[in-house]
């Protein structure tokens, strides 16, 4: 037990530069808090005591703000950052060494007493807001985008962003914290349509000019621009 208790107090000066003293961390950390009393409902649910282990699961909702179902199976070096708003469902079930960050959701989609939330697997990062809903499987490796939806599994090794969740890219086995650095899907359709409508643009006024025409938006923008010039110079009468 004790050395569990090592591994996790060493995760966390792993994964948070803020982390000073072991003292600090013991006492103001909230994640840690929120998996050493899950760690106790969870013992307490597994012996059949479930009406207790769901009391100490309020408890830690109260303290912490992170609400973790006793019945949820999380492996070992999980490290919880700013973890207020977490929700992790009964049947959801995590690997070893996952970063989850706050407000994440492991939802489940279905009213039914089977599995019903999702499975993390090892070194999976899970940004900011990210919800991830039913039965699906994130394999070793995966990143999940902050504010992303998560409705369909994640191949192992990549990143998924947006709402719906889309791979993005292939990604090497390791947790980093380059949130900034996740391409944008949606960003990239719409600059794709500017650029398509600036080369539309250059065609048509490459066309006017070799059959010597004028458009008529053209003169309309011109005839808008003088006037704005002679609002501006106050010679509107």
């Amino acid at each position: 037990m004790f050395k569990r208790i090592k591994e996790d107090i060493k995760i966390v000066f792993e994964r948070d530069p803020a982390a000073r003293t072991t003292f600090e961390v013991i006492t103001s950390y909230p994640g840690l808090h929120a998996i050493w009393l899950h760690r106790l409902a969870h013992f307490f649910w597994k012996r059949g005591e479930k009406t207790f282990a769901r009391i100490i699961s309020h408890i830690n909702r109260f303290l912490t703000g992170i609400e973790i179902h006793p019945g949820a199976k999380i492996g070992e070096r999980i490290f919880i950052d700013h973890g207020m708003g977490v929700v992790i469902g009964e049947t959801a079930e995590i690997g070893n060494d996952v970063l989850i960050y706050q407000g994440v959701v492991l939802g489940g989609t279905s009213f039914k007493k089977e599995k019903r939330h999702p499975t993390i697997g090892n070194n999976v990062v899970i940004g900011a807001g990210a919800i991830l809903l039913g039965p699906i499987k994130v394999g070793d490796g995966a990143k999940i985008g902050a504010g992303s939806v998560v409705i369909k599994d994640v191949p192992e090794g990549t990143t998924v962003v947006g709402v719906p969740a889309r791979v993005v890219e292939k990604r090497e086995k390791k947790i980093d914290l380059d949130h900034d650095k996740l391409p944008d899907p949606i960003l990239k359709i719409f600059q794709l349509i500017l650029d398509e409508q600036e080369e539309l643009k250059k065609r048509i006024k490459e066309l006017e000019n070799l059959e010597g025409l004028k458009s008529k938006i053209d003169e309309y923008f011109e005839e808008k621009k003088k006037e704005i010039i002679e609002l501006l110079e106050g010679g509107v009468k």
